[in-house]
């Protein structure tokens, strides 16, 4: 009989993205703390901070743990891609949070206790977006390395525009019956669905299993889903603000603010299209000599 024996790699904890990842955990801990401790985290956006700060903390130290410990080879699963693929996104859940927070809750002037309390966890949450930041930035393919699909920048670019697709459905209101306007929904949706499966396959090592050639396919799909957003760039302003002006007064759930976002949001993954499209085009068809 054989016993399985643990083992124990000290370099998860003492590596620079191990000490970034500590940092990370440390930070959104207090975070969510101090923010429970006031207990004036209520409505949407409280609870997304909440949410946020929660999830990639526990997500974090399991990772944390698994490297840890050496467990993570067992998992069915392409574990380069699944970590760089969450510090992308847990970098910009971080930091959509370190910006709604603040503007949300804390007021002025801030001389409370609650709001001292508030504004240290808005000051944790914006080092734990730096922390998150480091460690993409360390874990980030080299030119000319693409063993990591999602460690590229193509790959990061897709959990970017993923993200911002989600950020984009939390702000629509009111385009039923406007052809124009469902227009723009229909593409948010078809490029966002398309970019999470890409997501889900690389994770779960199942775009070997697609036949054609991968590379090349990805750069039409690239293509299309720019085509399709430069259309929703010029389609969704004209058709949102034609013929209305800025009611007085507008507060923060107000329909021209939610549109106003969607117009920034759309031009913002229209851009990363754009360089998604570029980068793409040269790994697959700019070979270094």
């Amino acid at each position: 009989q054989t016993m399985a024996v643990a083992t124990v790699n000290l370099r998860a904890l003492t590596s620079w993205v191990g000490i970034a990842r500590l940092f990370a955990v440390v930070l959104s801990c207090l975070a969510f703390s101090l923010v429970a401790s006031t207990g004036h985290f209520g409505g949407p956006y409280g609870t997304w901070c909440m949410f946020t700060w929660c999830f990639c903390f526990a997500v974090t130290l399991l990772v944390l743990l698994l490297e840890l410990l050496e467990l993570y080879p067992l998992l069915p699963l392409s574990w380069d891609d699944f970590t760089s693929a969450f510090s992308m996104l847990a970098a910009l859940m971080v930091f959509t949070s370190s910006v709604l927070f603040p503007a949300t809750f804390i007021s002025s002037p801030c001389s409370s206790n609650q709001c001292a309390r508030q504004a240290v966890a808005t000051t944790a949450s914006c080092l734990c977006f730096l922390a998150y930041a480091v460690e993409v930035a360390l874990i980030r393919a080299k030119p000319g390395d693409i063993s990591s699909f999602l460690s590229t920048v193509p790959g990061l670019l897709k959990v970017f525009e993923a993200y911002v697709a989600c950020l984009i459905f939390s702000l629509l209101d009111g385009y039923n019956g406007k052809p124009g306007l469902m227009w723009c929904v229909a593409v948010y949706s078809i490029c966002f669905i398309f970019t999470l499966l890409i997501i889900i396959f690389t994770i779960g090592r199942c775009l070997t299993y697609i036949p054609g050639p991968l590379e090349k396919m990805l750069v039409g799909y690239n293509f299309l889903a720019l085509l399709m957003y430069l259309t929703a760039t010029v389609i969704w302003p004209l058709y949102s603000f034609r013929g209305q002006s800025r009611p007085d007064p507008c507060s923060t759930d107000c329909w021209w603010n939610k549109r106003l976002g969607v117009t920034f949001l759309t031009i913002f993954n229209l851009i990363a299209y754009l360089v998604d499209l570029v980068y793409s085009t040269r790994m697959v068809f700019v070979r270094a000599p």
